[in-house]
């Protein structure tokens, strides 16, 4: 566990997004494969009710949360991905999802971060607007893609046109570590660097929900801390952060709660300490694999 605290959401307004694809945002209004920016339009998706929000949940500190995914389920073809499960996320917190390769952990993200929507179920976001106007959710895919020909400060300076706020974007390179490679072209960038500027991508416009698909997939020993120590950042100024990795160690030092997907269902849920010892094991590694069915799981 970590020593922060969730906070409060700003307000309880919020938008919701059922069975549709989400509306425009710096992804799908540039040419890169993947974006990092989910905004969605209240006078689109917003119900008029007062009250509109992620109903409050008994586990979440202060009632309601800032993202609540429920019942979702999916499939491609005649596989089930994604099988009913329903995930709330408090302002503040830290969740990490982790199973093994192909249990739908990648599904599940795009869904909680709305640049795709499930067969069935619905994804709610509470709104940080005073107006309750919009709702912000920053968003690292598993591999992020970028204009080879841009610099770094190029790339956030482009997407941050997409939001409504000013972007000091020195800062954003600053704040994943990227400072002294604001002006190195994105092609001469290694593998770590440009998953350290997706990150970056993903907090432009200061979203209260950050969704990260592998962040430290690539990254060195001395990175993957560094990466862990911006969640935690992320988390005391209280974003909400899911994310997933194989990671496990940094997972159970950082996390408030580990969510274990395998088979499209969460098969356990909890603080890393209670999840550890609820099938008696020295630490997350070990539990991963007494939790999990697959044999994937050896050499994690």
């Amino acid at each position: 566990m970590t020593d922060h605290e969730p906070t409060e959401p700003a307000t309880d307004e919020s938008i919701t997004m059922s069975n549709r694809e989400p509306a425009t945002t710096a992804e799908t209004a540039s040419d890169e494969p993947t974006g990092e920016n989910a905004d969605a339009d209240a006078d689109a998706d917003a119900d008029p009710d007062p009250d509109l929000g992620p109903e409050p949940d008994p586990n979440v500190e202060g009632g309601r949360p800032a993202i609540a995914a429920t019942d979702l389920s999916h499939a491609f073809g005649d596989v089930r991905v994604l099988d009913g499960v329903s995930l709330s996320v408090a302002p503040g917190e830290i969740v990490a999802l982790v199973g093994p390769n192909g249990s739908g952990k990648s599904t599940l993200l795009r869904f909680l971060a709305r640049v795709r929507a499930p067969d069935e179920g619905t994804v709610t976001v509470a709104s940080t607007d005073a107006g309750g106007g919009r709702a912000r959710v920053g968003y690292l895919p598993q591999q992020p893609g970028f204009r080879a020909g841009f610099s770094a400060a190029d790339t956030l300076e482009f997407y941050a046109q997409f939001v409504d706020e000013d972007v000091d974007v020195a800062e954003v390179l600053e704040r994943v570590g990227l400072a002294d490679a604001a002006d190195r072209r994105v092609g001469a960038l290694s593998g770590g660097m440009t998953r350290l500027l997706g990150l970056g991508r993903a907090l432009v416009g200061d979203p209260a929900v950050v969704v990260l698909d592998e962040p430290a997939s690539g990254l060195d020993p001395g990175m993957v801390e560094r990466l862990f120590d911006i969640v935690s950042a992320l988390a005391d100024a209280g974003v909400a952060v899911v994310l997933s990795s194989h990671n496990l160690g940094p997972v159970e030092r950082t996390a408030d709660r580990v969510v274990v997907l395998d088979g499209g269902r969460f098969v356990a849920d909890g603080d890393p300490r209670a999840v550890v010892e609820s099938v008696g094991a020295a630490d997350l590694q070990t539990a991963f694999g007494d939790l999990v069915a697959t044999e994937e799981v050896t050499g994690r």
